[in-house]
């Protein structure tokens, strides 16, 4: 089966690609892979691939345009392990899928309430707390799935990371990440089909906890594709949402 990344409307702008899997020789993800699972769609849509972040034994974090209304899907640990149910999903109430395919800011985020728990390899991540600043420079972690070169479905399906440092000015809304060696302007290491929705890590008192969640990615020098640039959807003002939804769904984090 093919795997692809999710795109919420084909319309996408190629400025914007949706972000999917780990390019640029992204290193395996160790023990970092222990807190990400893949999304799948089910049968009939097309074999679909995002990533996600586990909160707690049954709830997953994701990105909202990975979660299209009315489709179904499924949860992985890994490629060698069954699939598990899902329950419910939540997109963010501010979420617009028009706007996300048009490539302007929205509130791209979404929790998946699994049916059944998480195997016992997978283990959950914190949620970084609220209000922390973000500065150029500043070094995340992230995750995910999806493709190790753009347009080639071989090396998807195994989880890997990589460090990448903050441009621009982050703010609540967006931030930019790029390799620290290539900066976006040549390939380098970056999120590519598959790796949307996995989660942007940064350290704190010497653990990792999720800041975002990866949106969208371009090519080197904002081309199209993959190894340029990494957004992340940073979950400052989400973060309420979700604990509130975690807990309407009956597993408060």
């Amino acid at each position: 089966m093919i795997i692809r990344v999710l795109i919420a409307l084909a319309a996408l702008a190629a400025f914007y690609a949706p972000a999917s899997a780990l390019v640029g020789g992204a290193r395996n993800a160790g023990a970092v892979g222990n807190h990400i699972v893949m999304i799948v769609g089910a049968r009939g849509n097309n074999g679909t691939l995002c990533t996600g972040t586990a909160l707690s034994r049954d709830l997953v974090l994701t990105a909202a345009h990975c979660v299209a209304p009315q489709a179904r899907y499924q949860v992985m640990a890994s490629n060698a392990t069954p699939f598990t149910p899902l329950a419910a999903i939540a997109l963010h109430p501010r979420y617009d899928a028009q706007s996300y395919a048009r490539g302007r800011v929205t509130a791209d985020v979404a929790l998946i309430k699994l049916a059944l728990p998480l195997p016992a390899n997978i283990i959950p991540a914190a949620l970084a707390a609220g209000g922390n600043a973000v500065a150029p420079g500043d070094r995340f972690v992230i995750a995910g799935f999806g493709l190790i070169a753009p347009g080639n479905d071989a090396g998807s399906g195994i989880a890997r990371a990589a460090t990448l440092i903050a441009i621009g000015q982050p703010g609540n809304l967006q931030i930019r990440l790029v390799d620290p060696d290539t900066r976006g302007a040549r390939a380098g290491l970056g999120a590519c089909t598959g790796d949307s929705g996995g989660p942007a890590f940064r350290e704190t008192r010497g653990a990792l906890a999720v800041i975002g969640v990866v949106s969208w990615s371009t090519g080197p020098a904002e081309g199209e594709g993959c190894g340029g640039m990494t957004g992340i959807t940073p979950l400052t003002l989400y973060r309420a949402w979700i604990v509130q939804q975690a807990a309407k769904f009956g597993s408060p984090l």
